[in-house]
């Protein structure tokens, strides 16, 4: 698995982002233009992040 900085994001990718003073894994349930919705797959539910609060976060591609 390869980890890209800043990459763009589709629905269906796999991201980690800082949430609060956690670093959390998260699917990608929807990218639109202004906001993404992310699912932490632990049970909680799932939640919004517009794309101006994105600054830092990394993408993992599944390596070839």
């Amino acid at each position: 698995m390869t980890t890209l900085l800043n990459e763009q994001i589709e629905t269906g990718d796999v991201i980690e982002v800082i949430r609060g003073a956690d670093v959390v894994s998260a699917l990608v349930l929807l990218a639109a233009d202004e906001a993404v919705i992310l699912d932490a797959c632990d049970g909680s539910t799932p939640f919004v992040l517009k794309r101006d609060e994105l600054t830092e976060y990394r993408k993992f591609v599944p390596s070839a």
